[in-house]
């Protein structure tokens, strides 16, 4: 990979912003990540009662209408806020100046799965409670998927493409290829991307548990989500944001910006299968693996690190986690941080992928907390237990979505 003939990378990475259940801001998120044996976040919402699963990863103590200024903060649902708050510390982080920046040739693109689906639910409510005119003029925009990228862009001054992408699991590592795309394309020099999610909403979580696709471990709310692991019983959601400044490596040497990283292959594809679980042969996560690191012209020996989807189902992490043997065979260290932050649907690539940048910059593998007995079926070594040193400058984030949705990046460091 560190040859004279390799690839440069499309996209360099300059600044991080992550609000989770495991901390607001990226290195409060990582510190978490790497140091606790244990989430102290999860717990049940009043809102989920009654419910077989009843719990979920929330952000706890955090001020939006402080940070954003209540009248701001009114306009927007919940999962754009958290996107506004993740944008501000990614800008920070990148040390750009928006008075500086030409606003037409920065780009935001952000993913999320359902978008304002509490306020939506809570209008709908309101029609039924009492009558039509009632109900607020702002449903609209605020229930749209768009409305994290679209107030970004506003917030920050941002005149360049704004872009949205729902496709549900998979929308927060589909912004960032998408954005990537739009960098290698030339459209834009600076790009904002990644995803948001707050789904905070009694008629999507009874739905989710009616798939069964949820732990029902409501005794230890903490120790719910355990991907790999032979107990496994489905996922705990979560919520929030996480957002990577990119930009063409010439534009990020010219103004002297750090670059964390490189995003340096992408792909995306689809199963093809059906709507809810994924192809039992892991073709298509197979072919996203295999496509971007042909992009990146990378080899399975130079992965060091992959910040797998790794769910807590019990066939996504099977049919996942043996794609990625099929791949990387027996290298690459493999992590799920979901055990960490929740399930955060399109805002999870987001996240992942600014820890996985993390991961690189530390080179130290976050480990998949509460996997106390690994799955035999699957044969990947999965981190357990406390970080893992690794020495790789490659890593891989993997997605999957339902309704057949795959995504891959690789990222890299010099």
């Amino acid at each position: 990979m560190t040859g004279p003939n390799r690839r440069p990378f499309v996209a360099a990475v300059t600044g991080l912003g992550v609000v989770s259940a495991a901390g607001i801001g990226a290195d409060r998120t990582w510190h978490t990540v790497t140091h606790s044996d244990a989430p102290d976040s999860v717990g049940p919402l009043p809102e989920l009662d009654g419910l077989t699963c009843d719990f979920m990863y929330t952000i706890a103590d955090l001020d939006t209408e402080g940070i954003l200024g209540a009248a701001a903060a009114r306009l927007m649902d919940r999962f754009t806020r958290l996107a506004v708050i993740a944008a501000r510390e990614a800008m920070a982080d990148a040390a750009l100046d928006t008075s500086a920046w030409d606003s037409g040739r920065v780009a935001v693109v952000i993913g999320s799965a359902h978008g304002g689906l509490p306020f939506y639910d809570a209008q709908h409510e309101v029609l039924a409670r009492k009558g039509a005119r009632r109900v607020s003029p702002m449903v609209a925009p605020l229930s749209a998927v768009n409305g994290a990228a679209s107030n970004v862009c506003t917030d920050l001054g941002v005149h360049g493409p704004s872009m949205a992408v729902s496709a549900t699991c998979c929308s927060g590592t589909m912004a960032i290829g998408t954005a990537y795309q739009l960098l290698r394309a030339g459209v834009c020099d600076i790009a904002l991307a990644g995803g948001a999610e707050s789904v905070r909403s009694r008629l999507l979580i009874a739905g989710v548990c009616q798939m069964r696709a949820l732990s029902t471990r409501r005794d230890d709310p903490a120790r719910a989500c355990r991907p790999f692991d032979i107990d496994r019983d489905g996922f705990v959601m979560g919520e929030g944001a996480g957002l990577l400044v990119m930009e063409r490596p010439e534009h990020a040497a010219a103004r002297g910006a750090r670059v964390r990283a490189g995003v340096a292959g992408y792909a995306a594809s689809s199963d093809a299968y059906g709507m809810v679980a994924p192809h039992p042969d892991g073709i298509g996560i197979e072919y996203a693996l295999r496509t971007a690191m042909a992009e990146a012209d990378v080899t399975a020996a130079d992965v060091g690190h992959v910040n797998a989807h790794g769910t807590s189902t019990v066939l996504n992490d099977l049919i996942e986690g043996n794609a990625i043997h099929r791949v990387l065979g027996e290298h690459g260290l493999v992590t799920s941080t979901k055990s960490m932050t929740g399930h955060t649907l399109g805002a999870s690539g987001g996240i992942e992928t600014a820890l996985t940048v993390l991961s690189l910059e530390h080179r130290l593998v976050p480990p998949t907390v509460n996997l106390e007995t690994p799955d035999p079926r699957i044969p990947v070594e999965v981190v357990r237990k406390e970080a893992r040193p690794v020495a790789a400058n490659c890593a891989v984030k993997s997605s999957l979505g339902i309704g057949g949705h795959n995504a891959a990046l690789v990222l890299i460091r010099e």
